[in-house]
């Protein structure tokens, strides 16, 4: 059984900078991707030797690291790239590893049976049903789909008491479900499940219904979805049953991490302490603004469905 008694902060790291980062501001662990195979392929990502010294550091700090291998691999690369890629990251302690693909699941828990594996949100699991299958094939936590609402992540708890459940809390949309996202491999000629998104959602369109058009220049972003942030609501999202709050940001700067983690460390505390309900003060909702936000925020799907106030028309960002 699970001890929910605590809980996690998950930060992103797209540069050994920001691991740094992330762990310095209160991490309790760091996710983040290799040479090969990461959903994020134009984050600086960590080479071989950075990715042994960052299990190192973070090991001393009583931090744990999970690995992305969350792309779809093409055969040869599974059966001659895959093991042996992750093969020294595991004899040197990697904690999980971050899995989008059934087959390279069922090849790293015949290879490291004893390693963690997280099923990725890229595999879309949004029931009790689809998580029992991953936890019968050795998953021991699911990364939920950003488009779960608190009453659905409660009920996948109360079903699979045993699993760990991963939450995104603060970061980027996706305007495709759960980032299974086919228009980037259209428009931009790279797949997003080969790490390579080209990110069409972030592009201006013209809209039009019965031949008049719906927009204009200024909000021509109608595919651009707001960042998600939900510091005012962490406790109702931890009472729903999730374990390790999620933050998104692999592409994002050291500072970035560093803001971003320190405020939901310090709210995630306030609650573990006995502060059932703390309130966020304006300083924390403006630092956050300001570190990086675009055409504002929005709670997600755990408060809202859809509609015009969760996207960035303008797409104006700040930071």
């Amino acid at each position: 059984m699970i001890d929910m008694g605590n809980r996690e902060v998950l930060a992103p790291a797209g540069t050994y900078e920001c691991f740094r980062a992330a762990i310095n501001a209160g991490a309790d662990a760091v996710y983040l991707g290799g040479d090969m195979f990461g959903a994020r392929a134009y984050a600086g990502n960590l080479n071989n030797e950075e990715m042994l010294e960052a299990l190192d550091y973070a090991h001393r700090a009583g931090c744990r690291i999970y690995l992305t291998v969350n792309t779809l691999l093409k055969h040869k690369e599974i059966e001659g790239q895959l093991i042996s890629y992750i093969r020294p990251f595991y004899e040197h302690g990697l904690d999980a590893v971050i899995v989008q693909d059934l087959g390279v699941m069922r090849l790293i828990k015949k290879h490291f049976p004893d390693m963690d594996i997280h099923a990725s949100t890229q595999m879309t699991q949004t029931g009790s049903l689809g998580a029992k299958l991953l936890w019968d094939m050795g998953a021991e936590r699911v990364v939920t789909s950003r488009e779960m609402t608190l009453t659905e992540i409660a009920q996948l708890h109360k079903d699979c008491p045993d699993m760990e459940i991963e939450s995104f809390v603060h970061g980027a949309m996706c305007y495709c479900y759960s980032g299974q996202c086919l228009m980037s491999s259209f428009r931009g000629g790279r797949s997003g499940n080969r790490g390579r998104c080209a990110q069409p959602c972030r592009l201006p369109y013209q809209v039009y219904r019965d031949g008049k058009r719906l927009n204009n220049d200024r909000t021509g972003y109608a595919l651009s979805p707001k960042d998600m942030c939900t510091v005012d609501i962490l406790p109702e999202i931890i009472e729903a049953g999730v374990y390790s709050l999620k933050i998104e940001g692999r592409m994002k700067k050291p500072e970035y991490t560093a803001g971003v983690v320190s405020v939901y460390r310090k709210y995630l505390d306030k609650y573990l302490s006995g502060e059932k309900r703390p309130i966020v003060t304006k300083e924390d909702k403006q630092m956050l603004w300001d570190i990086y936000n675009r055409d504002g925020f929005h709670q997600s799907y755990y408060k809202q469905r859809n509609g015009r106030s969760m996207m960035a028309l303008e797409n104006e960002k700040s930071a």
